[in-house]
């Protein structure tokens, strides 16, 4: 069998290699996957880091060319590969929608990822509850606002009645957030709309538990 061109290097639980997936399954693009393990160190290997230099998951690998950091593989994956697509046609809904995905992107995960909830506890000294009430103020913050936004530009989406680059960033992010154990009451509109994604099947191919590294 000929290997499949693409390969996302990744870990079963990191939100952006979940976010990756998703973009993949939804392009219904072959693709292989090989873990690093976060909880190892696997990231920070010399091997890994030749790949990413920042020793972050995911990279995408493709003919020899390794793509760091996810909002740049998914612009790239919709630019390689743009059928189906993941933004509208219209300038400004694609501005829409790539605004919804930095509300995620830039203002909650990057505050919620391993290696900064890893500092406040080793270097500030946090314990479980200060560690998960930084988590669900962030969190929370951008809730709010997303749940606004998809009141105005949603439907059986986050953004129309077709997903967009927007499930990619937003079903991982609720993901993390049930684990963090966030009160989800507040955003009916928000979960009324990842229920409908997490029913799609190629958004529920990408779920963590659904990968060969999980455990």
């Amino acid at each position: 069998m000929t290997p499949p061109e693409l390969i996302l290097h990744g870990y079963w639980r990191s939100g952006t290699s979940y976010r990756t997936r998703i973009a993949l399954e939804l392009k219904r693009l072959e693709y292989g996957q090989v873990t690093h393990d976060l909880r190892t160190g696997a990231h920070r290997l010399e091997t890994y880091r030749s790949m990413a230099p920042q020793g972050l998951v995911p990279v995408l690998e493709e003919g020899g060319y390794y793509l760091p950091q996810s909002p740049a593989i998914l612009e790239f994956l919709e630019e390689r590969y743009p059928e189906p697509p993941l933004l509208p046609t219209n300038h400004y809904e694609r501005a829409t929608v790539r605004a919804m995905c930095a509300v995620i992107g830039c203002d909650i995960h990057p505050l919620n990822n391993l290696r900064v909830l890893s500092a406040i506890r080793d270097d500030f000294g946090a314990d479980d509850d200060a560690v998960k009430a930084w988590a669900t103020k962030w969190i929370a913050s951008g809730f709010e606002a997303l749940e606004e936004m998809i009141i105005k530009h949603g439907n059986k989406y986050a953004f129309g009645n077709s997903p967009t680059m927007v499930e990619c960033y937003l079903v991982p992010q609720v993901y993390s957030a049930e684990r963090f154990g966030v009160d989800m009451a507040p955003y009916p509109k928000l979960m009324r709309v990842v229920e409908h994604a997490r029913n799609n099947a190629q958004i529920a191919a990408a779920h963590p538990d659904r990968q060969p590294d999980a455990d």
